[in-house]
């Protein structure tokens, strides 16, 4: 009897995954907790294993399609049994603009952009050389989904590689435009994660950001003391940890900043815990695993999880554990560049702290012009939590922490 195997609750609040990648084909025949697909939920891939022994009979979904938690992804049974039924999956958006870009041309002309070159079909003949053909060999690239860009549409060498390296095999086709040559990128994985997040953020909340200079000599001279002794104990010491101390002292101070707003029972939520998410520029997108209890942790102990955690998102090992739960997050762009930035909040947060590059600039002191190791700190907030006013005033606290952090030695779990 063929049975549908229907995407499982795979973390709380994950209602939906992308089809990353098919570990398995139709027609292979799979054991017991075998994997058989690799979702991604909320930027983290997890395999999904086989509830038993069989045959796969039918995969009811396509890489970089949408899939919700009880929708059919595939169909076990016996070798050769048919007569299944299983659940239609909707099309994807991307499913659609292929089958429309495929449609028959209309009889009558109509003004229209420069046709996108499709790709060409296994039924369709592929110019291609025996070297490039190798090479795709080589590097497991289907030819027939690959669009060539040499004369009369011949597949090089570079279509190939490009192909293997944009979006881990998904496809990038190259049309003619109307200036030149363009290339479509398929929006899928963390990239769509982000996109989605990033809208959800901008209309559910009102965004203001704030920016205040922070002299952090004081920040700068404790790190060049405690750098040697860290690194003898295998740890990189930053600024960060540093940074989040005095964040975590301010959010004492200030909770409606430690909060969320549940817009359903029109209450604000504040938190008496301090998770905080660290934005992690990835390859693949940004990706923000969290740092738990940050209050009762050393800057040592900070700094290290802060290392371990970063690998982990750089090479996609995070778990949906390491996530989810934040309370407020910090995104650092002072080691890019720029003066400083308007973050966006982590939704459903109501702030994030942007951190900026250090550099030495002259200040006046006590009626002198000294040089001081300085820096820009913004908060983006939801300004229906909280006003303006509340905003400086935590910015001040942070503010007076890192000026002198011999004040973080007087704070209390």
């Amino acid at each position: 009897m063929p049975f549908e195997f229907r995407l499982p609750d795979i973390g709380e609040g994950v209602a939906e995954g992308e089809v990353v990648k098919w570990l398995v084909k139709e027609g292979a025949e799979v054991n017991e907790n075998q994997p058989l697909v690799e979702i991604m939920t909320d930027k983290v891939n997890v395999e999904i294993p086989s509830p038993r022994k069989g045959t796969i009979l039918k995969l009811m979904a396509k890489e970089g399609g949408t899939v919700k938690v009880g929708q059919v992804l595939l169909v076990i049974g016996e070798k050769g049994e048919q007569g299944f039924a299983p659940t239609a999956v909707a099309p994807t958006p991307t499913a659609a603009k292929t089958t429309a870009a495929v449609a028959p041309k209309a009889t009558v002309p109509i003004p229209s952009p420069a046709p996108v070159a499709m790709v060409p079909t296994k039924a369709q003949e592929i110019l291609a050389t025996p070297a490039t053909r190798k090479l795709a060999r080589d590097l497991g690239v289907d030819l027939a989904t690959v669009q060539g860009t040499g004369p009369g549409g011949r597949i090089t060498d570079d279509d190939v590689r490009r192909f293997k390296d944009v979006g881990k095999g998904a496809a990038a086709v190259t049309v003619a435009g109307p200036r030149g040559v363009e290339e479509r990128v398929p929006m899928r994985g963390i990239r769509r994660k982000v996109a989605e997040h990033m809208v959800k953020s901008r209309d559910s909340t009102a965004q203001v950001t704030h920016v205040d200079e922070v002299d952090m000599t004081e920040v700068v001279h404790l790190r060049e003391n405690a750098k040697a002794s860290a690194e003898k104990r295998g740890i990189k010491l930053t600024y960060l940890p540093f940074i989040i101390k005095a964040l975590v002292a301010a959010l004492k101070k200030y909770p409606y900043l430690n909060a969320s707003l549940d817009d359903e029972k029109q209450e604000i939520v504040l938190k008496k815990y301090y998770n905080i998410g660290i934005a992690t520029d990835t390859e693949q997108g940004l990706v923000v695993p969290v740092v738990k209890g940050v209050e009762h942790k050393s800057i040592t102990q900070l700094a290290e999880e802060i290392s371990k955690l970063s690998e982990k998102a750089r090479t996609g090992q995070l778990t949906l554990d390491e996530i989810q739960g934040s309370t407020f997050t910090v995104t650092n762009v002072g080691g890019i560049g720029g003066v400083f930035a308007t973050p966006i909040i982590n939704y459903p947060e109501v702030a994030i702290l942007g951190v900026h590059k250090i550099t030495k600039r002259p200040v006046v002191k006590d009626n002198q012009i000294i040089i001081r190791d300085m820096t820009y700190l913004s908060v983006s907030f939801d300004h229906r939590v909280l006003d303006g006013a509340m905003a400086a005033q935590f910015m001040n606290a942070i503010k007076q922490y890192l000026e002198d952090p011999k004040l973080l030695l007087l704070e209390t779990d």
